[in-house]
C-alpha cells in the first residue's frame, strides 16, 4: 500500500458520501495504490451506516468507529495507526477541501522528501467565514514569532505526511482539535522538513463544529503550551523583560515622584520576579534541550 487517506467523521451523513465518491473517483486515477480510512467518532446520524454502504461498492474505502465522540485528534490518532502505508494524508468529510489536491500532495512529499506536505489554504478561492479571520491571523502570527518560522496556515486539515515522525508527536497530541496544530509546530521545532502548498477552501456542507470564542482561546493555550515545551525561552524572556521594563518605569516614577520614599517596594517586586520568571525559562530551555 503506498498511501494511506484518513477521514475523521462525526455526524456527516449529509456530506460523506459525495466526498468519498469524489475522493475515489480522484486516487482511481492517479495510480497510486491507496486506500481510504474514516473513523466515525460516535456519530448519531447514520455516518456508520452511510459509509458501511459505499464500503461494499468502494472496496479501498475501510470504517473504523468509536463508540462515544472522542475527538477531532482521536478520530486522526485511531486512523493513522491503523494505516497500512507508510504516507498518510488527512482531509476532511465535509467537502471543504480540495481533494482532487491528493495525488500531487502524496508526489510532493516524495519528491521533496518532506516530512508534512501542508494544503495550504492561500489559494484563489478560500471560503473562511470574516469572523474567524482575525483569530486565525493572530494565532498565526503568534505561531510565527515562537516557532521561528513563516507559517501560511497553521491547522489547514488537508496534509500528507510520513507514519513514522507523525506517530512519534502522539503523546503531546490530545484528543481535541489541537492535532494539527500540534503536529505541525513538533515537527518544525524538530527542524523536519515541511513544505506548504497553496489550496482552494471550499464552502463546507453542513454546521461547523468550530466555537470561534471558545477555540481561539484554546488554540492560544494550545500554542503556548507548544512552545514552552520546544522552545520555552522565547515565552519567559519576553515576560521576564516586560516586567524588568515595568519594574524599572515605575520605580523611576516613583523615585521622582517622592524623592524622600525612594522607588518602594511594588517595582522591586516586579524587578525580583523578572529574575525568577528568567531563571526558570533557562530551567525549562535546558531540559527541553535535554529531551
Amino acid at each position: 500500500m503506498d498511501f494511506s487517506i484518513v477521514i475523521p467523521a462525526y455526524d456527516e451523513a449529509d456530506g460523506i458520501r459525495p466526498t468519498l465518491e469524489a475522493l475515489s473517483a480522484v486516487m482511481a486515477a492517479s495510480g497510486i495504490d491507496y486506500e481510504v480510512v474514516v473513523v466515525d467518532d460516535g456519530s448519531t446520524d447514520g455516518t456508520s451506516e452511510k459509509v458501511a454502504e459505499l464500503a461494499a461498492e468502494l472496496p479501498r474505502v475501510r470504517l473504523l468507529a468509536h463508540a462515544r465522540n472522542r475527538g477531532y485528534g482521536a478520530a486522526l490518532k485511531t486512523g493513522i495507526r491503523a494505516a497500512r502505508a507508510e504516507i498518510v494524508a488527512i482531509t476532511d468529510a465535509d467537502g471543504t477541501y480540495p481533494n482532487e489536491r491528493l495525488p500531487e500532495l502524496y508526489r510532493r512529499c516524495i519528491d521533496d522528501q518532506a516530512a508534512m506536505v501542508v494544503g495550504s489554504r492561500t489559494g484563489a478561492n478560500v471560503h473562511i467565514p470574516l469572523v474567524r479571520r482575525p483569530a486565525k491571523a493572530f494565532l498565526r502570527a503568534l505561531a510565527n514569532y515562537l516557532s521561528g518560522n513563516k507559517i501560511p496556515d497553521l491547522n489547514s486539515g488537508l496534509r500528507v505526511m510520513r507514519k513514522e515522525p507523525i506517530v512519534r508527536c502522539f503523546p503531546l497530541v490530545s484528543d481535541g482539535f489541537s492535532f494539527t496544530t500540534t503536529t505541525l509546530l513538533a515537527l518544525l521545532a524538530r527542524d523536519e522538513p515541511v513544505v506548504f502548498v497553496p489550496i482552494d477552501y471550499h464552502a463546507r456542507t453542513g454546521s461547523s463544529k468550530i466555537k470561534p470564542i471558545r477555540d481561539t482561546f484554546n488554540f492560544t493555550v494550545l500554542i503556548l503550551r507548544a512552545s514552552v515545551y520546544f522552545e520555552p525561552l522565547k515565552v519567559f524572556l519576553p515576560v521576564a523583560a516586560g516586567l524588568v521594563v515595568t519594574g524599572f518605569a515605575w520605580g523611576l516614577g516613583q523615585a521622582l515622584a517622592h524623592p524622600d520614599r525612594g522607588i518602594g517596594d511594588a517595582p522591586v517586586l516586579l524587578l525580583a520576579s523578572a529574575v525568577q520568571v528568567l531563571l526558570t525559562g533557562l530551567i525549562a530551555d535546558m531540559i527541553s534541550r535535554r529531551h
